[in-house]
This record gives structure tokens, C-alpha cells and sequence, in this order.
């Protein structure tokens, strides 16, 4: 069973800072706790023991926060001195990870997704790679993404496609030796330069949600997170 996690943090958050200036965005306070506390609070759940937190953009504010341990979990940091992308945020992180599986979320969004689950059907599929998907009313905001039996066969840009149909959540699982021997070094976009032209090979599997899902990349999801999390603040 998966016992690691990598969260990507480093990102800037440019959209959101307009309401959130003084903290990188996973930093956000969503009911006056940081955006990162649910998705640890998640791992816990799901017996996670150690994070790899990817940081870069304003990052004392997550290493202060977080320390060593937070919520049962031993916490190390993958510190990016340039921006590496998504790509290669994730490939510097793997390289600090123990085992040969890691569960890998974006720190921006969440879904309430059965992560156990999620494990099990990955191990089943013996495929070197994982994605969770969740369907979607319009996929235009964030791509679309389509798949036969559980396995991925096209990703598409944002804008590309419209209407309704699955998009990439964020949430991968992934065979940590598969993906450095298939990656460059430095920095690269997971979507475009990774989960594009891989999707053609029928090497990742999908596993489908409809669970609750979001975002707060934009103002407006992330006002909307200050009444929808009321639902994690009792688990």
C-alpha cells in the first residue's frame, strides 16, 4: 500500500492574489486554517504517514507552518530554487521519496476522493501510472481528458473541448522508477510535455469521480470554499 504523498505548493498564484497577497496559495485560510490542512487532514484518513511538500514561491510561510510533523504525518520538503513546472516539481520531489509508489496532489485543489480505494485499483491495473478523474458539466475550464476500460487514451489543452466529460483532477498515483526514466530534468509542464503525449501509449490508468471537487485557483472558488469545507471541519 501507498504510504507516501508529494503536494505540489509552488506555485504563485497569480489569479488569487487579488484576495489572498501575503502567502502562497495552498497558504489560503479556509475557515481561519491553511488550504494544505485538508488535503493533510485527507492523507491521514487514507494512512498516509509521510508528505513531500514541492515548494518554491514564498515557502517559509508552508515550512513554518508544517515543521517536521503535522496531524500524524512526518513532513519533508522538496525546495525548488527555480520554478520547475508541474513536471518537474513532481520528478525533484520523487527523487526524496522512499518507496517505490507515491500518491501526488495539486496543492490548490482538492477532491474528496476514497484515496484507498483509489490505491487498490491502481495496484490491480499494474499500470506504471494512475489519474483520478472527475466528471464535469463543461470541461472547458480545466481540459478534458478521455479513456476506454480505465485507461487513458487523449488529454486535451484547456479550451480545447467543451461541454461535459471527465477532466484530470490532480491526483495521481505514480511508480516513482517509471517516471524518472521517463522524464527530463529540470523544468516541464506534467500536462503538456508528460500526460499528452503519454496518453497515446495506453500505459496510465483512469480511475472516474463524481465526488465533490475544487479549486481555488479563482476568487470566486475560493470564496466558495469558505462555506463548502464546513463538511471536512468534524472528520
Amino acid at each position: 500500500m501507498v504510504r507516501e504523498a508529494i503536494i505540489l505548493a509552488g506555485g504563485f498564484g497569480t489569479r488569487l492574489s487579488s484576495v489572498v497577497e501575503d502567502v502562497p496559495k495552498p497558504m489560503a485560510p479556509v475557515l481561519g486554517k491553511p488550504f494544505l490542512h485538508y488535503l493533510f487532514q485527507q492523507l491521514a484518513q487514507a494512512d498516509i504517514t509521510r508528505v513531500i511538500l514541492a515548494i518554491h514561491h514564498k515557502r517559509e510561510a508552508i515550512t513554518k507552518y508544517f515543521g517536521n510533523h503535522y496531524l500524524g504525518i512526518d513532513v519533508e520538503y522538496s525546495i525548488e530554487e527555480q520554478a520547475l513546472g508541474t513536471g518537474g516539481g513532481i520528478r525533484q520531489a520523487l527523487t526524496k521519496c522512499e518507496g517505490n509508489e507515491a500518491l501526488v496532489l495539486n496543492g490548490d485543489s482538492l477532491i474528496d476522493l476514497d484515496l484507498i480505494l483509489f490505491m487498490a485499483k491502481f495496484n490491480e491495473s499494474k499500470k506504471p501510472m494512475s489519474m483520478a478523474l472527475r466528471y464535469m458539466d463543461d470541461v472547458a475550464r480545466y481540459g478534458a481528458v478521455e479513456a476506454e476500460d480505465n485507461v487513458l487514451t487523449a488529454f486535451k489543452e484547456k479550451g480545447e473541448k467543451k461541454g461535459s466529460g471527465y477532466i484530470n483532477s490532480g491526483v495521481y498515483l505514480i511508480r516513482r522508477k517509471y517516471f524518472l526514466e521517463n522524464t527530463p530534468q529540470g523544468n516541464f509542464s506534467m500536462e503538456t510535455e508528460f500526460l499528452e503525449p503519454t496518453s497515446k501509449l495506453g500505459v496510465i490508468h483512469t480511475f472516474p469521480s463524481n465526488d465533490y471537487f475544487i479549486d481555488i485557483g479563482i476568487p470566486s472558488d475560493y470564496e466558495r470554499a469558505q462555506d463548502e469545507f464546513k463538511r471536512f471541519e468534524n472528520r
